[in-house]
């Protein structure tokens, strides 16, 4: 029987993961650029790969953090979650306009933070509450 103390913690590492590749995408793309200039022109070089990963990002967090709050009822945990997901939303649609480059790097790289410090907390949570469906 699948419960949530299966699920959630699986989806929690999985959102960590994909928000540390925001981070180190987000970090790594003005050097590796540098050295590398074709790379601009791929994918990871590109605004699509953002995009790609809000997509990924935010139903992966919404699932996870909303099916362990719903057994440990963390408010922790929804605030860290919700203001992640809102930074990197406004860092992922008016960022580069609004902030500049420097201003989305950061806006980006402090939602990536928030979410998985909600992901991190969710999982522990639902490690020692043993959370059931």
């Amino acid at each position: 029987m699948t419960t949530i103390s299966n699920i959630s913690p699986s989806l929690d590492k999985y959102a960590i993961l994909t928000s540390s590749i925001c981070a180190i995408h987000c970090l790594s793309l003005p050097l590796i650029v540098g050295v590398f200039p074709a790379l601009s022109t791929s994918i990871f070089g590109q605004e699509q790969f953002h995009v790609l990963l809000l997509w990924l990002v935010i139903p992966l967090s919404l699932v996870s953090l909303s099916l362990g709050f719903k057994q440990h009822h963390s408010g922790l945990v929804a605030l860290l979650g919700l203001s992640g997901l809102t930074v990197l939303i406004l860092a992922g649609t008016i960022g580069h306009d609004t902030l500049g480059e420097a201003g989305e790097r950061i806006a980006t790289l402090l939602g990536a933070t928030l979410i998985a410090a909600g992901h991190l907390r969710n999982y522990k949570l639902c490690k020692q509450s043993k959370c059931t469906a």
